[in-house]
């Protein structure tokens, strides 16, 4: 199997982009992107660290960042696993990338930019909900925004209506594999719901 091991190589297998792939980009929020981010309310953080690579998915019941400025942004760091995988890869490479989805939106936003992990009070008091806050909030420097072809989506036909999760492993399933059987996955599975709604936030 052969590689591509040059830009030169790259660029000669697909051309030059057409302008409007250039032109899209901004360095801060425009007033369109700010209406389409504000309606996303699930993002994929992506971040580098020595380790490698890592994707995080990241939601909310509203807009799943807020507009601290328009150079800036702020996403709260709600209840997960405590891995703190995207948080270990910030403190020591600061580079980030975001993917913005609306359902039902073939489109995605995308936000390149530098990121810090603050636990101000003020601004983790933006985030209350019921008197729960996150432990942290990552801020975004944001250095470019622009908007994603919609063919990938399109593609994978992401909208359509069904549920296609059927008979796919459950989470408890997979923890019963990888533990080969120390953790009761259909305990796990059962307990899973409340589990989750009592530390959604």
């Amino acid at each position: 199997m052969e590689f591509v091991d040059s830009i030169e190589a790259l660029e000669a297998l697909y051309g030059r982009p057409p302008e409007a792939a250039i032109v899209k980009v901004a360095r801060r929020m425009t007033p369109c992107y700010r209406q389409w981010i504000m309606a996303s309310r699930l993002c994929v953080l992506s971040t580098v660290g020595p380790e490698g690579t890592d994707a995080s998915p990241r939601g909310d019941d509203g807009p799943v960042v807020l507009e601290l400025d328009p150079g800036t942004l702020a996403l709260p760091d709600w209840r997960g696993n405590n891995r703190i995988d995207s948080l270990r890869n910030i403190v020591r490479d600061p580079r980030v990338s975001l993917m913005f989805l609306v359902p039902g939106s073939n489109n995605v936003m995308r936000v390149n930019g530098i990121a810090r992990v603050s636990a101000d009070d003020g601004l983790r008091a933006r985030f209350d909900k019921s008197g729960r806050r996150p432990v942290t909030v990552i801020v975004i420097e944001i250095e470019e925004i622009y908007s994603q072809c919609a063919r990938a989506l399109m593609r994978a036909r992401t909208w359509a209506s069904g549920d296609e999760s059927a008979g796919l492993p459950t989470v408890g399933q997979m923890l019963s594999e990888m533990t080969k059987g120390g953790i009761d996955g259909d305990a796990y599975d059962q307990a899973w719901p409340a589990r989750a709604a009592d530390t959604l936030w």
